[in-house]
């Protein structure tokens, strides 16, 4: 039995003595003892070695105590599974050598035995659960579909994925079954996560703001909804769309037992445009973190009065930026930790 279950209880709705609070890319580069590993590891060993995933996990929770933890991985992990053999370069980020294209390059994509392919991952989960030692729940996460064929028909990282956009809009059809391989996959692995031992899976759409309102219900969010659906029953779902409040009506109709909002929408807006009826989860600016401690203390209080305590999860409204200082994480987790209405 898992002994603080304030974040659990906020997913479910329930009435909280305070709201829980943890930050997206928390188990990563902003920590010293995260970086002295990265100088002896390069990325994808440190994803793919359970001992190093579940200490850069648990990292971050020694040092400031949230209340969940979340599995050091990579969104990639699924793609470099279907036969697109990702990389990381350094100065650029996300590298494939052969973007997917055409019908050609598509028919390469296979859909994985993920219990075999990403068996390392299942076994991170299972290490990093032996050494939270049930005090805090952990989170699995997975890539949207459409951020992931993103990479997978750029090659890269870009502000504009305007391949990627071509794609879609050019060869629909093709696009549709590579979203549906990515999607059938990402169900599996999420499963298999769950049987491995995380408590709440998060769905990342990193770059579904690139799409207008209507493309996203196209090419992303029907997509996203098929992981929810099959995920539902097993374990709660948070979905997180960067960008895409416009979206938020129609996610609320969803089974996810909260909702992500980054720091665009205004805490009133996101409980009006979700009917008040889903937890959200979010929506401090990570560039704010870089205020006095002070001000950020100032600042997260504010943030929690206009969200209202319950159905509420305090988190940033992104990841974490690599230059912020401890004292400003710290005074961050702690303004939530001592909070009283």
């Amino acid at each position: 039995m898992i002994k603080n279950r304030l974040f659990l209880d906020a997913l479910e709705g329930k009435e909280v003595t305070r709201p829980p609070v943890w930050m997206m890319r928390q188990a990563g580069r902003y920590l010293p003892e995260f970086q002295e590993i990265k100088q002896k590891y390069d990325f994808f060993t440190r994803c793919r070695t359970p001992e190093i995933v579940a200490e850069l996990t648990v990292q971050p929770i020694r040092r400031f105590g949230m209340d969940a933890a979340i599995l050091f991985s990579d969104i990639l992990v699924i793609p470099q599974a279907m036969n697109m053999p990702f990389e990381m370069r350094a100065g650029i980020g996300p590298w494939l050598d052969k973007p997917i294209q055409n019908k050609q390059d598509l028919e390469r994509v296979e859909i994985p035995d993920v219990e075999e392919s990403l068996k390392y991952v299942f076994d991170a989960v299972k290490a990093t659960k032996e050494l939270l030692n049930d005090e805090i729940p952990l989170i699995g996460f997975a890539g949207s579909p459409w951020t992931i064929l993103c990479y997978c028909v750029q090659g890269q990282g870009s502000k504009t994925f305007d391949k990627a956009k071509e794609f879609c809009f050019t060869q629909p059809e093709l696009a549709h079954q590579l979203l549906q391989k990515i999607t059938d996959t990402t169900i599996a692995y999420l499963k298999a996560k769950v049987r491995a031992g995380v408590d709440v899976v998060q769905i990342f759409d990193s770059w579904g703001g690139m799409l207008s309102p209507v493309d996203y219900q196209i090419f992303s969010w029907q997509y996203i909804d098929q992981i929810i659906k099959a995920l539902k029953d097993d374990v709660p779902v948070i979905a997180f769309a960067k960008g895409c409040y416009f979206a938020l009506e129609t996610m609320a109709q969803s089974d996810a037992k909260a909702l992500g909002v980054d720091w665009t929408i205004p805490a009133k807006m996101a409980r009006e445009m979700t009917a008040y009826k889903k937890t959200l989860q979010g929506n401090f600016d990570p560039a704010r973190l870089l205020s006095p401690p002070q001000d950020i203390q100032k600042m997260v209080h504010q943030m929690i009065n206009e969200f209202g305590k319950d159905n509420y999860i305090v988190n940033l409204g992104h990841g974490i930026l690599p230059n912020i200082p401890l004292e400003n994480v710290k005074a961050f987790v702690d303004s939530v930790k001592n909070y009283r209405s």
